[in-house]
C-alpha cells in the first residue's frame, strides 16, 4: 500500500466518521427536543440513522456525552447564528437588539416554537439534577445576556437610551421575560406570547431614552474630574491713577 493511497484511504474514513458524528447528533438534537433528553431513546436514534449502536459509542460513550455534545454542536451554533451574530450587527443599537429578537420569533418554524426553546427545555429539565449539563447551560445562557448587554452598551454609548441604564441588570431581565414568553408560547402552542413579549420588551427600551438634552449636561464625576488651574492677572499699579478725593458733603450747606 503507498503512502498516498494510505492518505486517501484515512481521508475517506474521517469523513465517514465526521458524516455519521453529524448524523447522530442532529437526529439525538431532534429527539431531545421531542421527549426530552431523559426521555430521548437511543433507539430511536439508531433507527432515523441507521446505524448500528457501536458506531454510536464510537463517538458517544454514554448518553451523557451525547446530550452535552447536542448542547455544544448543535444547540449554540444555532443560538450564534441566529440570534448573537445579529445582535452584534451595525446599526441603531435599540433596533438591532428588537430586530434580533423579532426575527428569532417570526422566523423560527412553528413546530420549533410548539416544542420549545432547546435552551430553555434543558436548563428546566437537565439543571437540577445534573452538573454537567448545568454548567453548560448555565455558560450558554451567560452568552445570552452577554450579547445582550454589550448590544445596551453600545446603545448607551450612542445616546440611545440613558446614561444611567443598567445594562447588565437590563440584559438579564430581557433574557428572563424571552426564556419565559418562550416556555408560554410551547404551552399554548402559539407564537404570540413571545411577540408580545418582545412588544413589551420594546416598549420598555424606549422608555429608557434620554430627554432632550439629558446626556448633554455632564455628570456629577465629569465636573470632578476638571481641574480648574487659578488665573493669576498681573498689573503694573503704577499704571493705575489714583481714584478721585472728594470734599464731604456738609447737608447744611446752600
Amino acid at each position: 500500500m503507498t503512502h498516498a493511497y494510505r492518505l486517501v484511504c484515512n481521508r475517506a474514513v474521517k469523513h465517514k466518521d465526521s458524516t455519521a458524528k453529524q448524523k447522530i447528533l442532529k437526529s439525538a438534537f431532534e429527539e431531545m427536543h421531542l421527549h426530552g433528553f431523559q426521555a430521548a431513546s437511543i433507539a430511536n436514534i439508531l433507527v432515523e440513522t441507521g446505524l448500528t449502536k457501536g458506531a454510536l459509542y464510537h463517538h458517544f460513550p454514554t448518553k451523557q456525552a451525547l446530550g452535552l455534545a447536542v448542547l455544544e454542536e448543535i444547540i449554540r451554533p444555532r443560538f450564534e447564528a441566529g440570534l448573537f451574530q445579529k445582535l452584534r450587527q451595525e446599526g441603531e443599537p435599540v433596533a438591532v437588539l428588537i430586530n434580533a429578537l423579532k426575527g428569532w420569533a417570526h422566523d423560527a418554524d412553528p413546530e420549533f416554537i410548539y416544542r420549545g426553546c432547546p435552551l430553555g427545555n434543558l436548563i428546566v429539565e437537565m439543571s437540577p439534577i445534573d452538573r454537567a449539563f448545568r454548567e453548560k447551560l448555565s455558560a450558554l445562557l451567560s452568552g445570552f445576556e452577554e450579547a445582550v448587554e454589550q448590544a445596551l452598551i453600545r446603545a448607551r454609548g450612542a445616546k440611545a437610551v440613558r446614561s444611567s441604564v443598567d445594562c447588565r441588570a437590563v440584559a438579564s431581565f430581557i433574557v428572563s421575560a424571552w426564556q419565559g414568553a418562550a416556555g408560554i408560547s410551547k404551552a399554548v402552542r402559539s407564537r404570540q406570547p413571545m411577540l408580545s413579549c418582545i412588544d413589551q420588551i420594546e416598549t420598555y427600551l424606549l422608555s429608557l431614552r434620554p430627554a432632550v438634552g439629558e446626556n448633554l449636561l455632564p455628570t456629577v464625576l465629569e465636573i470632578k474630574a476638571v481641574v480648574v488651574s487659578p488665573v493669576i492677572v498681573e498689573s503694573n499699579t503704577s499704571d493705575i491713577p489714583p481714584a478721585p478725593r472728594y470734599a464731604p458733603v456738609r447737608m447744611d450747606e446752600d
